[in-house]
């Protein structure tokens, strides 16, 4: 039984054969092994193209911003899962990446989606601060929250927005969705009654996108620098565990106020 569109069965990424693998064009062991740093060539799996040093500069800029922020869900996800089986090494990332959502890590990629199309509106002729107000306005209406902006913990301002989008000034990175994130920061008072400081997840997609970085593969950068970050709790988790730890907290301060057995 056929499902979906099968009219086109290529791939542009890599192929091997007993000799050799290639890789974007690139022969991985004589090109790539040795002589190129991880990022550079994340850069080139992802897009086909070997990175400009100011995208590698702006690349491993935000994989070191997002990497890491203490024990965050996706974080004592991995630890919990892994104290409960330690024989599951990937299992226990795999947990992690999977509490990965739109609240907490994948708001990169829907603010990416929202400056996109604010963006695109700006540019057929719209003025850029309607536009953003009127996109404000549009996601409140639908009690929904701005992505790329606010945080819990960062209320007076998200110090790694801030490193980002100072870096972006200091190289001369000035596109139309680090100005469109700066638009939407303004309007968002008046469409609000108060401020909201642009947040990691607001200077990444504004940063990346104008460094040539793919719409589409914005998630990913949260992916692959959280990924090192579970490593490291799971490796830390194997020697010094605090995972079972971490579920019995859970249990003690959550009270139960359901029925009682008869």
């Amino acid at each position: 039984m056929r499902i979906g569109k099968q009219d086109a069965p290529f791939t542009a990424i890599s192929t091997s054969d007993a000799e050799r693998i290639v890789v974007r064009g690139r022969d991985l062991c004589r090109d790539i092994i040795g002589k190129s740093d991880f990022t550079s060539y994340f850069w080139l799996l992802v897009t086909g193209e070997a990175p400009t040093p100011k995208q590698k500069l702006f690349a491993d800029a935000v994989l070191c911003a997002i990497a890491e922020h203490g024990l965050v869900p996706s974080n004592i996800a991995a630890r919990m899962t892994f104290a409960a089986g330690p024989e599951a090494f990937q299992g226990a990332v795999a947990a992690g990446l999977l509490g990965c959502g739109s609240v907490v890590l994948g708001s990169a990629e829907a603010c990416g989606f929202f400056l996109d199309r604010l963006v695109k509106e700006a540019e057929s002729g719209a003025a850029p601060e309607e536009v953003a107000e009127r996109g404000v306005r549009a996601l409140r209406a639908e009690k929904k929250a701005i992505p790329g902006f606010g945080h819990p913990q960062h209320s007076g301002g998200d110090p790694r927005a801030e490193t980002l989008l100072q870096l972006a000034k200091d190289n001369a990175l000035d596109g139309p969705y680090i100005r469109m994130l700066s638009i939407v920061h303004a309007a968002i008072p008046k469409a609000l009654g108060r401020p909201l400081p642009i947040n990691v997840n607001g200077a990444i997609p504004a940063v990346m996108l104008d460094a040539g970085f793919p719409l589409n593969a914005l998630k990913g950068i949260s992916l692959l620098a959280r990924t090192a970050s579970l490593i490291a709790h799971l490796q830390e988790e194997s020697s010094r565990p605090i995972g079972f730890v971490l579920s019995g907290n859970a249990a003690a301060a959550i009270s139960y106020d359901g029925k009682d057995s008869e």
